[in-house]
């Protein structure tokens, strides 16, 4: 059995240009701060609709990690509408080091 070691991003190691990878990297965690915001709210996917402002195919997009389906500025619509801020954090990718994106999500300050 060959073992091939992780670039970090899954995106990457299933053949994606780097740039794209990085992408949807990006948006996969955004997507799964807000279903993890859903789903701890416990909010049904017709409050989810409405408090988003999409429609329910769009819930269970992002229920379902359909990243492909939304853009990094429409995820951060969404967190900021589930009362979340964002902030992005960059670092120098070395050589041998995996791309890494931090994409914390914090509750906005009053």
């Amino acid at each position: 059995m060959k073992i091939t070691e992780s670039s970090g991003n899954i995106f990457q190691d299933l053949g994606f240009e780097k740039e794209e990878a990085a992408n949807l990297l990006v948006r996969a965690e955004l997507m799964v701060q807000i279903r993890d915001i859903i789903n701890k709210r416990g909010l049904k996917q017709n409050e989810a609709k409405e408090l988003l402002g999409v429609e329910q195919p769009d819930i269970s997009a992002i229920k379902n990690l359909k990243v492909e389906k939304f853009s990094i500025d429409r995820l951060v619509v969404f967190l900021s509408r589930l009362n979340r801020r964002v902030e992005v954090t960059t670092k120098k990718v070395h050589s041998r080091n995996p791309v890494i994106i931090d994409t914390g999500c914090h509750t906005a300050q009053a």
